[in-house]
């Protein structure tokens, strides 16, 4: 009786989404013209392929932006080594991805953008791709995609399968329910990030039997290989840092760049020569963000203007994407945004600990309060939640000051990483090839 509610809450769904369709080409525009999708490529927003799909097997997966996306590269490599004959068609939702993940990717790898869930735009994808399964990652629980891949016979995944407390609260009302419940079913496999989320996806009625736990695949990102002209980047960027006292502020959000400055004045009291480096969650932030600064005083260089820093200069902006986990190899010391403030979320500190960063977050950290948790028990040293502005400065400048718990943070860190990392690659791929590939591949392919 609960999967017949289901589809006809789908059914009236699917009426909706079909009814807006026509108004989807004018969004699009809209958000065209805002920069928010590509200027050529947004046609395959509406499901309209720019390339041509090879003959064969085809598994197809799915991010929505850059975290999700660089956690699906890891997997995507081992599905490669372990099935050459498999063509892989990656999508993302967001530009700030494209632009990271494309060369990122392995060479093989087709890369599209997702089209929208609406029937046209899903059904048109879906038949011209014909995908024998999906990988999605997180949270893309979308109606006309899971229930036009279950009409079509593909077999379906929910990896590093996330739901929070305030998704699980939505999904349970009564009028959703039924819905939800029977969307989870379709699912042959749901890998979720910890036993809370497991939980509450059983308690959304998915099949037991198909939630396996096998680890976080954002502690895989370290495996993502960086590129000859990054590393001469960094060589140059680290020659001009010198002996300075360095820090880093990485994934600053609109109104923590405030906390940074604060943090910034008081640091000169003690270290005159010290460089901030900001790095802004958004780069569109960054001449804002630079202006703001320069009529404080300060001296600024912006990264996207290929400027060199100077002895001068106090404030190094990284208005730019993809350099992030590159950048935390070279500066010993990182505090994670969108973390400083409240009605943030919090972002992914296991980069900064891969790449051996002494590691200092916030109090809003959301569901990365699971991860900081984990590294925490293993090493109570590998990240140093603050309270605020005051408490960051005081972590600072012990850090500033005392090289050995400088050295004792970063291994820690470091060290931490490791060890959840260690076979999450393997554990998703075993999963993936019991519960998917097992299931969806004929068998002269398997």
């Amino acid at each position: 009786m609960m999967i017949d509610k289901g589809k006809v809450i789908y059914m009236a769904y699917r009426a909706v989404s079909y009814s807006i369709s026509p108004f989807t080409y004018i969004h699009l525009q809209w958000r065209r013209f805002r920069g928010l999708e590509h200027p050529i490529r947004w046609r395959e927003r509406l499901g309209h392929p720019s390339i041509n799909r090879p003959p064969g097997p085809l598994l197809w997966f799915h991010a929505v932006s850059l975290g999700e996306g660089l956690a699906a590269i890891p997997v995507i490599r081992r599905c490669i080594q372990q099935k050459p004959n498999l063509t892989i068609l990656m999508t993302t939702t967001t530009t700030s991805a494209f632009e990271v993940i494309k060369d990122r990717l392995p060479n093989d790898v087709l890369y599209q953008y997702a089209p929208l869930d609406t029937p046209s735009a899903m059904d048109d994808f879906l038949e011209y791709w014909n995908p024998v399964a999906v990988m999605l990652m997180e949270s893309e629980l979308w109606p006309n995609l899971v229930f036009g891949a279950t009409k079509k016979g593909i077999t379906m995944a929910l990896l590093n399968a996330r739901m929070s407390s305030k998704s699980f609260h939505r999904w349970y009302r009564p009028i959703v329910f039924p819905l939800i419940s029977s969307m989870l079913s379709k699912f042959s496999l749901i890998a979720p990030l910890s036993n809370v989320e497991a939980i509450r996806y059983q308690l959304l009625q998915a099949p037991p039997f198909i939630i396996n736990f096998a680890g976080d695949l954002k502690y895989a990102v370290n495996n993502v290989n960086i590129s000859m002209q990054d590393n001469t980047c960094l060589e140059d960027l680290q020659l001009r840092l010198g002996n300075r006292p360095v820090w880093m502020a990485s994934s600053i959000h609109k109104g923590e760049d405030e906390v940074v400055l604060g943090v910034h004045r008081a640091l000169m009291q003690v270290y005159p020569n010290v460089i901030t480096i900001i790095v802004p969650r958004h780069p569109q932030l960054g001449q804002q963000m630079a202006l703001a600064l320069q009529k404080d005083g300060f001296s600024v260089v912006l990264r996207s203007c290929k400027e060199k820093i100077l002895p001068s200069t106090n404030f190094y902006i990284v208005d730019t994407l993809g350099e992030l986990r590159s950048l935390y190899r070279i500066i010993p010391v990182a505090a994670i945004g969108g973390s400083f403030l409240p009605g943030l979320a919090g972002h992914n500190v296991s980069e900064a600990a891969a790449a051996g960063c002494a590691v200092l977050t916030g109090r809003y950290v959301g569901h990365f309060s699971r991860m900081i948790l984990e590294m925490q028990q293993i090493n109570p040293l590998s990240v140093m939640q603050v309270s605020g502005q005051t408490d960051l400065l005081k972590n600072l400048l012990e850090l500033f000051s005392n090289a050995n718990a400088l050295e004792t943070h970063r291994m820690a860190a470091k060290q931490a990483f490791h060890a959840l990392s260690n076979g999450v690659v393997s554990n998703i791929w075993n999963l993936i090839n019991i519960h998917v590939i097992e299931k969806a591949l004929p068998p002269e392919i398997k």
